[in-house]
């Protein structure tokens, strides 16, 4: 059997991917077993790690395993030994927890090690090699049922299932092409963007083209637009094909007014960063939701953001910034994520901290060079930011519910694509 030739932290990512996806899988956890296992585990790592050495009580771990969906009663132990035996963490006799600094990318070179550790099935190799494949490229189903059988060695009858269930998991996505189906996911315009949009709007009609060169000029002027402006723009049926292959980013944020949706195009992040591996926890993009949303929204008397340069700045040098109302309340998302620390000033006001470096340095980058400015999520009601849900859960909740019509619109897309090769 041929194995797996990608790079660690690229295996990491799929790891994560697939293992977020499984979450939701009844009978999932248990056939990719080494999946569910690297997955919980990174999430966990990744969840309690920071830029430099950090302690955490027991309290602390609990709450993060919870948050990694493991069940603090009966697996956490299981998993911090693990990752003590691996000598990321020291684990103290009352279960509180030493962790070294570490990166991002650091966390999924270790997932991939985790992974290979658990000894993954021919199925679990195969079912992530399926998903880089579907990312480069759409893929006829009949075209990959005989390359895994062929790559991996694998009995016809144990691919079929195979695809089955990757795509009822959601490892890939599925439309129907004629008499076979056609592989994607939501991963096609992180790679080569530049080149796969172009074939897309050769594809398209001239009034439609010139809709998305008129969006994407706002996205580079502003690095986000409000959900309904650019359906506005683009018509609903061209938005809705468009975001069903991946060709928007979608950011959901929550506040107590309920939610709301912001546009971004996938390459505002790969412009700085490898578009599989640095946000594959989708951290960055929290952290430039909850920074945009406070220069936006957030009124000058509880601490709006009128210098995000300097802010971005001060955070990345390791600075503490504040104090301010709108810290403790715009911020949770990202301190229970432990992108960033919070420090009680008193009459309702905090300091924050980044805690994540490098998560700090892409939202820098993408924040100041991409273009964010006062300009976004300007329909947003100005109240607490409590939640964020990231492009591709977005994504997924859409497809689900995509009518037929907008299924055979994103399903041309996807077949121009094919037969561009994706290139």
């Amino acid at each position: 059997m041929t194995q797996n030739p990608l790079k660690p932290e690229t295996l990491g990512a799929w790891v994560v991917h697939h293992g977020r996806k499984l979450q939701s899988d009844q009978r999932g956890p248990a056939e990719f077993s080494a999946i569910d296992g690297a997955a919980k585990g990174s999430l966990l790592l990744a969840g309690m790690a920071s830029s430099d050495k950090v302690d955490l009580s027991a309290k602390e771990v609990s709450a993060l395993a919870q948050a990694a969906s493991l069940n603090p009663k009966t697996e956490l132990s299981g998993y911090l030994a693990m990752l003590q035996s691996r000598q990321l963490i020291d684990v103290t006799s009352t279960g509180a927890v030493s962790i070294l600094g570490l990166s991002s990318r650091k966390v999924l070179q270790e997932s991939a090690a985790i992974f290979e550790a658990l000894g993954p099935t021919t199925e679990e190799r195969a079912a992530i090699d399926l998903a880089e494949e579907a990312s480069l490229t759409p893929r006829l189903q009949v075209h990959e049922r005989k390359r895994l059988s062929e790559q991996f060695a694998m009995q016809p009858g144990d691919v079929d299932e195979l695809l089955r269930r990757s795509a009822e998991i959601g490892f890939v996505d599925v439309e129907q092409e004629g008499a076979d189906r056609l592989l994607f996911n939501g991963n096609l315009f992180r790679r080569n963007s530049v080149m796969k949009s172009k074939h897309v709007l050769d594809s398209l009609s001239a009034s439609e083209r010139d809709r998305i060169t008129e969006v994407a000029a706002r996205l580079s002027g502003s690095g986000c637009i409000d959900r309904n402006e650019v359906k506005k723009a683009l018509t609903e049926p061209l938005f809705d094909k468009l975001m069903a292959a991946g060709f928007y980013d979608v950011n959901m944020v929550s506040n107590d007014q309920g939610e709301h949706a912001f546009v971004t195009a996938p390459a505002a992040f790969h412009k700085f960063v490898d578009p599989m591996v640095d946000d594959a926890f989708d951290l960055a993009k929290a952290l430039v939701a909850a920074l945009t949303y406070g220069i936006a929204k957030s009124s000058p008397g509880r601490g709006r953001i009128m210098q995000p340069s300097v802010l971005l700045g001060k955070l990345v040098q390791g600075h503490e910034v504040g104090p301010a109302t709108a810290i403790g309340q715009d911020y949770r998302v990202l301190e229970l994520r432990r992108v960033i620390s919070l420090r009680p000033a008193g009459r309702g006001m905090y300091f924050m901290k980044l805690r994540k470096r490098d998560i700090g340095e892409i939202a820098q980058q993408v924040l100041l060079q991409g273009g964010a400015s006062d300009q976004v999520l300007g329909s947003i009601p100005s109240a607490a930011m409590s939640g964020y849900v990231g492009p591709e859960e977005s994504r997924a909740t859409f497809r689900r519910n995509q009518n037929r019509p907008s299924r055979k619109h994103t399903g041309d897309i996807l077949q121009t694509l094919r037969e561009q090769g994706g290139a």
